[in-house]
């Protein structure tokens, strides 16, 4: 019998690249994660992908979200919560731990596991320790799920102070004057851990910044101007980290440039300068998003400035082997020389931080960040590469 005249069946439509945005998280900047997502969300084109958000709460718990970004907003002055967005205080989403299924379930006590279907990409927008410092980045590669952003390795390394500026020290990188203590270090002889720093002061001088090694925007951070504030600085980074950083003050102007990866390679956006502050000590985390100061994009530099640090912030980029994003920190020296104070391998990614003006400012607005930064996580595959 010809099967000409029968009716054919249309053919599927091919479906849609499905994008499972994490955010929130255990670590002290949760709250920005949250906002953060929101942006994400918000300008994730809908016509070209699915998306799946999915919240992290303070505890760990893995959330199922409401998708409405209107409510992962700074609101007088306080911080949005993942808990305020779960669709259940007791259900939790379970990533496949199997590299040949990418189905993600939902799972509530006393009911039937449902099935959301197969993530093809995770964009992690955490910030800090338990997100983006390569536990979540190790939990994809375990699980064969491609996603945005630096891999294991740069993570690790772009959250930790201290060796970041090793690796960066040994690539030929300038860096500032700096002191660790290590949390044994701390517990074996707490006298000599802080007679390193005292010594320090004394070649650098005053005022000092004492540091999280590991920790995020400037959340724990404490400029010292002299002995007196030194205990209780100490203290506000140990609440954060149990294993602190001491850097000393460069003067100079504080300069920012981000870094994108594009088909061939990366590429360094126009760099913005964070002028200084009136209200507030430093930088710190009140002056950047409860405040929002503003920063000069682009910043006033000249072109052979413009492009040493570009050519830096790429090989700040390389060095520490990101992929994806970075915003690269520098100070610009009163002598006229780039020192790198740090990289961030997730900065701030709300329209109004830094990273997103300045890749506006040189012709790739917010949408189209998104969108590049899904495609390149797309385009690699998990495992070494």
């Amino acid at each position: 019998m010809s099967t000409e005249n029968l009716p054919q069946s249309p053919e599927q439509p091919p479906r849609k690249p499905r994008v499972a945005v994490v955010f929130g998280g255990r670590s002290s900047e949760h709250g920005i994660s949250v906002v953060t997502a929101g942006a994400v969300l918000r300008a994730i084109d809908r016509t070209k992908y699915d998306v799946l958000p999915i919240g992290i709460t303070r505890d760990g718990r893995w959330a199922l979200t409401a998708d409405e970004p209107d409510r992962m907003a700074i609101v007088d002055r306080r911080q949005p919560d993942v808990e305020q967005l779960a669709e259940s205080n007791e259900g939790g989403v379970i990533l496949p731990v199997d590299p040949a299924n990418r189905e993600v379930v939902y799972s509530e006590p006393g009911s039937v596991p449902k099935a959301l279907g197969e993530v093809d990409v995770v964009f992690p927008v955490l910030h800090g320790p338990y997100g983006e410092d390569g536990t979540l980045q190790g939990l994809l590669e375990l699980s064969g799920v491609p996603y945005v952003g630096a891999g294991v390795l740069a993570s690790a390394v772009g959250q930790d102070k201290e060796y970041m500026k090793r690796v960066f020290t040994s690539f030929g990188l300038p860096v500032g004057p700096y002191e660790v203590i290590r949390p044994r270090e701390w517990q074996r002889d707490e006298s000599a851990a802080r007679k390193k720093i005292i010594d320090f002061a004394g070649e650098h001088g005053w005022p000092l910044f004492i540091k999280p090694a590991r920790a995020g925007s400037s959340i724990g951070i404490t400029k010292v101007d002299s002995l007196e504030g030194l205990d209780e600085a100490i203290e506000e980074a140990q609440r954060r980290d149990p294993k602190i950083i001491v850097e000393a003050l460069l003067r100079g102007r504080e300069i920012e440039c981000g870094v994108l990866e594009f088909e061939d390679g990366p590429r360094a956006s126009v760099p913005a300068e964070i002028p200084p502050v009136q209200s507030h000590a430093y930088y710190d985390f009140e002056a950047k998003y409860i405040d929002s100061t503003p920063g000069l994009v682009p910043a006033p530099l000249t072109p052979e400035q413009t492009a040493e640090v570009q050519r830096l912030a790429v090989d700040a980029f390389e060095a520490a082997s990101c992929e994806g994003l970075v915003r690269a920190d520098f100070f610009l020296t009163e002598d006229g020389e780039f020192v790198i104070n740090e990289i961030n391998t997730m900065p701030g990614f709300t329209p109004i931080s830094m990273y997103p003006q300045m890749w506006q400012a040189s012709g790739v607005a917010y949408p189209e960040l998104v969108d590049r930064l899904i495609q390149a996580a797309l385009r690699r595959s998990t495992g070494l590469r």
